[in-house]
Formats: structure tokens, C-alpha cells, sequence
């Protein structure tokens, strides 16, 4: 690989683990943040974290396919070079934002600036020999998987010199990036393979018609999307609980959350091939449902930190249960309660599983 296509592959890993840090960065600093800038308590600031991280989510979801398109009408560099431009102005515009309405604002730009994912894959496999094309693709993953990781880490560990810190720091990153693509980034969208601009194709509902026409995957369907709501009360609520019950400054909260993404990337980089070897894989999803059971169930309950390392729906639910069961003149005190229902929403998703085990498994 000459260095033609080696500081092009370099621009994209960076783009995607950026990507990739739009949400994570903030979630340490979110408690703090929302109450320095609207006042009020925990649970006020929980249901505010929610809708904050829904509309990044849903932005992401809305113009990923809209973002493609227009890179494959006018190509991928004028399209990640903008959309990287527009990033580092909406971090600076978050970093002095003195109302929750800015903030909100800037989470919405920041999820579109953010769904660059299909124009970085399709870049990379323009540039990409045959042979090379599935380790490159790899990589994009690999830089998805540091920037989940990272993201909390810069988000906690900066937020230590107060909750404007990080976005700073993203917003200097971002420049720097755009800086560098704008030197090294060549245009790969030919006339030859240029294509119009169709509604169609920007459409991001037009993927659930093409796989509700499979046989037999609706059911699984569910099951994931209900196992995603469950699993996705980490970042929903994690800051909020840990600060809740724990007291835990920002920087305890990246890094337990750093942890785990690190954890997730060495079962799903290496371990899980032993366990699917081992348990095939209709019983490891079971197992692995249980797992995920019994770990909501303890975090739900648990007063030690110790115990709790070891362990564009989700946001807003498992946020309003916090802030139900955390709110002055709560019926119960209970800031493990999202927990609890991600244990319930476990269980009915294994349960969902199981009525899909083929016969003759």
C-alpha cells in the first residue's frame, strides 16, 4: 500500500473514530453540564440527557443514507470534508452553548455531521485493491471500536477541567482532520460511476421493507431490537446512576465506561469465536441473555463500586424511569430502577428467541 492510499485510509479511520466519539465524549460530562446550564436536580438532567442523545441518534439514523447519495452525485470528498468542517464548528458552538436549546441544537447538527459512515465505507472501497478491500474494511471497524473506546475517555478525563473541556478538545481534533483531508484527499466519484441523486435510495426506512420481505427473520428482528433497548441503558443512564449512587466524578464515569468498550472489543474481536465454537450459536445467545439478566439484576441492586465495574428508544425510556423514580416526591427512591426493566426487556427477548429455535436445531 503506497502512501497515495496509506494517509487517505489513515483521513478515514480517523473520520469514522470521530464518528464514533460523537456520543460517548459527552456522556461523562452530561449531568454536570445540563445542570450547570439549566439548574435543577439529577433527574431533570437525566430526562434532558435522554432527549439529547435520541436526537444525535436519530439524526445519524435520518442522513446516513441522505449523506451517501449526495457523495455519490458529488462526490465523497466535498461531503466528509464538510460534514468534518461543520463538526468542529458545532463543538466550539457546544463548548460556550449557555442554554439547554443551544445544546440541543448542536446535538442535532452533530448527529448529521456525524452519519458519514456509509460515505467513509464507500470511500475506502473505492481506494482499495481486491485483495485488500476486506482488511481495510476491517479497519474502519477497528476505528469505530477506538472511538466508543476513546470517546469516554477524553469525554471523563477532560471533563476533570470543567464540562466544556472535552468539546474543545473534539472540536481541535476535528479541525485537524479536516486540515489534513483537505491536503491529502483525492476525489475517487468519476463520471463512469457517478450516479443521480434519487429520494429513493436516501429513504433510511427503504432497509426495513427489503428485509421484511425475508422468510422467517421478523422474529429475530424483534429480538435484537428489543435486546439493543435493553443493552443500550449503559450510555442512556449509566453517568446518572453511577453520580447518583455512587457519587462518581466524570472521570471514573469515562473510564468504567472506557473499560467496557474495551471488554466488548476483545469478546467480539477474539473471544466469541471460542464460545460459538463451544456453544454453538443458538446457546450462546441463550446463555448470553441470562448473563445479561443476572448483571441487571446485581447493578440494579448493588451498593459497592467494585461490583458495579465488573459489570433511538433507550435514551429517552431508560432516562424517564430514572428521573421517575429519582425526582423530589418520588412514590419510591429507586435510581436502579432502569435496570430493572432492561432485565425485564432481557428476558422477554430470550424468551422471543427461544419460540425461533428452528426444529431440527
Amino acid at each position: 500500500m503506497g502512501p497515495a492510499v496509506r494517509l487517505p485510509v489513515l483521513f478515514i479511520l480517523i473520520t469514522v473514530m470521530l464518528d464514533a466519539m460523537g456520543i460517548g465524549l459527552i456522556v461523562p460530562v452530561m449531568p454536570d453540564l445540563i445542570r450547570e446550564i439549566q439548574g435543577g436536580t439529577l433527574a431533570g438532567a437525566a430526562l434532558w440527557g435522554g432527549v439529547l442523545s435520541t436526537v444525535f441518534a436519530v439524526m445519524q439514523f435520518l442522513f446516513s443514507p441522505l449523506l451517501g447519495n449526495l457523495s455519490d452525485r458529488f462526490g465523497r470528498r466535498p461531503v466528509l470534508l464538510i460534514s468534518l468542517a461543520v463538526m468542529t464548528l458545532d463543538y466550539l458552538v457546544m463548548a460556550v452553548a449557555g442554554s439547554i436549546w443551544l445544546l440541543l441544537a448542536g446535538r442535532l447538527v452533530g448527529g448529521i455531521t456525524a452519519a458519514t459512515h456509509g460515505t467513509a465505507s464507500a470511500y475506502m472501497a473505492d481506494i482499495s485493491a481486491a485483495r485488500d478491500k476486506a482488511a481495510n474494511f476491517g479497519l474502519i471497524g477497528a476505528g469505530f471500536g477506538i472511538g466508543f473506546v476513546l470517546g469516554p475517555l477524553i469525554g471523563g478525563t477532560l471533563g476533570e477541567f470543567g464540562t466544556r473541556a472535552p468539546f474543545y478538545a473534539a472540536a481541535a481534533l476535528a479541525a485537524l482532520n479536516t486540515a489534513f483531508g483537505y491536503f491529502i484527499l483525492r476525489e475517487t466519484v468519476t463520471d463512469q460511476i457517478r450516479r443521480p441523486f434519487l429520494w429513493s435510495r436516501a429513504n433510511p426506512l427503504g432497509a426495513f421493507r427489503s428485509v421484511a420481505r425475508l422468510p422467517a427473520i421478523g422474529n429475530l428482528l424483534w429480538v435484537y431490537f428489543i435486546y439493543s433497548v435493553a443493552f443500550h441503558v449503559y450510555p442512556a443512564v449509566w453517568s446518572f446512576f453511577t453520580m447518583e449512587r455512587f457519587g462518581w466524578s466524570p472521570q471514573t464515569v469515562g473510564l468504567s465506561l472506557a473499560l467496557f468498550g474495551i471488554m466488548m472489543a476483545l469478546v467480539q474481536g477474539g473471544l466469541i469465536r471460542l464460545v460459538l465454537r463451544w456453544l454453538g450459536e443458538w446457546r450462546t445467545v441463550v446463555y448470553g441473555h441470562l448473563f445479561d439478566t443476572v448483571a441487571f439484576g446485581l447493578i440494579a441492586i448493588v451498593t459497592s463500586s467494585t461490583l458495579a465495574l465488573a459489570m433511538i428508544v433507550s435514551p429517552l425510556m431508560m432516562t424517564s424511569v430514572f428521573a421517575a423514580f429519582t425526582r423530589p416526591g418520588a412514590a419510591v427512591y429507586f435510581p436502579g430502577a432502569p435496570f430493572i426493566v432492561s432485565l425485564l426487556l432481557m428476558l422477554l427477548s430470550l424468551a422471543l428467541f427461544l419460540r425461533s429455535r428452528p426444529p431440527a436445531a
